[in-house]
């Protein structure tokens, strides 16, 4: 297959620069939220200020306050994809008018469920509605104290593990034709099926982390094709042949290999004969890389983005944290990736494992097991979901600060940005 193309160089994105933000970065997790065909529909934001922990329960308004601060610091675009950003609201957030710093296309005021609702509250809340902002109730019972707002309230938050079946149920047939309803602690496939059923049409949780559990045998040729990919990136050996044959065998292939190859990682400037040609030009090391991405992208193009995001994340802060803590940065990039790989294949993580060549250190900590990998992967794990003491603890671990792990995760948000092109 010929492709006849010139490769240009390319202007160095602002994700591989090596800049570090205007301001020291505060600790950022986020969740997504997805809608029925589980599709992002938007992040909730869960920070921290600066490396001092103050997210305790009694300290609610500054918790709230600094969310705020951040995200006009960093940006709602980088950290929620162009989506709606759920920032979580105190009293005095509301009644001080912080929200209104942020865009009310963009950000939805949720309101906590120890915020009273009070007359000074509702009026805010009518202040902020006719603003055009939307308003969400956090953690929203059948017998909430906060029911005076589910007037003004455009999305009722209910979770999915805590409240008994008959309680979703009755919350879902009183306020669901006029609100749209939100379960929360959705963890499973299954929980994600009887929460729709129910009439849920937005969905927060892990379950899109988790694999159907699909027998091999009813893996689809793409998806095999896939998987002979990430085998032939973990052969001791590369074989170009074998390399160039399954290039070939999808013409988007070609494309993406082109794409690659124009990113500022290379900066070339020659003209493309040939799938030989290009991967000759990559070398052994990057060519290894490159399928390793492209067969988690091509796989994981009939499942949610947040799946794919979430491993590029995953796998360039990895690779970040290897390189401040002097362990192999390429094993640990793919140990990252690799991480969601059954969610992305529907097979289990052993099978996966076999089919693959990986460090023993970062296959036992994706078996769950003990290995010097695991204090990295958990790392990541706990910086995911704003864990932020274990953060702190496994950060001594790595000897590394905490401020460092924070600029790495800034980073490898904008380069998994980068490669999607989102």
């Amino acid at each position: 297959m010929s492709l006849q193309m010139t490769v240009q160089s390319a202007t160095v994105p602002a994700g591989e620069r090596n800049v570090r933000p205007r301001s020291a970065p505060r600790f950022v997790a986020r969740q997504p939220i997805l809608k029925t065909d589980q599709k992002v529909f938007g992040y909730e934001l869960l920070f921290r200020d600066g490396v001092e922990n103050q997210f305790s329960g009694a300290d609610s308004e500054h918790a709230s306050r600094s969310v705020l601060d951040s995200s006009l610091l960093m940006g709602l675009d980088l950290l929620c994809d162009g989506r709606r950003a759920f920032v979580n609201c105190a009293r005095g957030v509301l009644l001080h008018d912080y929200m209104t710093l942020l865009p009310p296309g963009q950000a939805i005021v949720e309101i906590l469920e120890n915020v009273a609702a009070d007359e000074e509250v509702v009026a805010a809340c009518r202040s902020l509605k006719s603003a055009g902002y939307l308003i969400a109730l956090d953690d929203f019972t059948a017998n909430d104290h906060r029911a005076a707002l589910t007037a003004l309230a455009d999305i009722i938050k209910v979770d999915f593990r805590l409240t008994a079946r008959r309680h979703l149920a009755g919350i879902v047939e009183r306020y669901g034709k006029r609100c749209q309803m939100l379960a929360e602690k959705v963890e499973t496939q299954e929980e994600f099926r009887a929460a729709r059923m129910l009439g849920f049409v937005y969905f927060q949780g892990y379950f899109f982390c988790k694999p159907e559990m699909l027998p091999s045998s009813q893996l689809s040729p793409n998806r095999l094709n896939h998987l002979r990919m990430l085998q032939a990136a973990s052969r001791p050996e590369l074989n170009q042949r074998e390399i160039e044959e399954l290039v070939k065998s999808e013409p988007s292939l070609c494309y993406r290999l082109l794409r690659y190859l124009n990113s500022s990682l290379f900066g070339l400037s020659s003209e493309i004969h040939s799938v030989r040609h290009a991967l000759s030009l990559l070398g052994e090391r990057e060519t290894r890389r490159w399928l390793h991405l492209v067969a988690t992208l091509a796989a994981g193009q009939h499942k949610t983005s947040a799946l794919i995001l979430a491993a590029l994340v995953r796998a360039r802060f990895c690779e970040l944290l290897g390189m401040k803590s002097g362990q192999r940065a390429s094993e640990l990039f793919l140990m990252g990736l690799l991480s969601l790989m059954d969610a992305i294949l529907d097979m289990p993580m052993a099978d996966i494992m076999k089919n693959v060549s990986l460090d023993p250190e970062c296959k036992a900590a994706l078996l769950g097991k003990a290995g010097s990998s695991g204090a990295v992967y958990h790392l990541v794990l706990a910086q995911e979901a704003g864990d932020w003491p274990r953060v702190a603890e496994l950060a001594r671990q790595l000897h590394l600060t905490e401020n460092e792990i924070a600029i790495e995760h800034w980073r490898a948000m904008e380069w998994a940005r980068q490669m999607t092109g989102a």
